[in-house]
């Protein structure tokens, strides 16, 4: 993925925060973000996914017709 150059945003308060608008090119996926502070560098990046969960939430729904699938005797196996 290509980097994108910085941009010149404004800072404004929301409430008791201090608060950002985060620019279309910037955006993030989902509607959760970590931020963490390194030095004076501010860092906000993707949450990810907390479980198998969320992680299938988050799929696209396949728009794909399966054939059916002959059920076949099931083979004995010793042990």
């Amino acid at each position: 993925m290509p980097e994108i150059p910085g941009r010149l945003v404004r800072l404004f308060t929301n409430g008791r925060n201090q608060a950002v608008r985060i620019p279309k090119e910037f955006e993030l996926p989902g509607d959760e973000a970590i931020m963490r502070k390194e030095g004076d560098r501010l860092i906000i990046e993707p949450a990810r996914p907390r479980s198998l969960l969320a992680v299938l939430a988050s799929l696209e729904p396949l728009d794909e017709d399966f054939p059916d699938v002959a059920d076949l005797p099931i083979d004995t196996v010793e042990l």
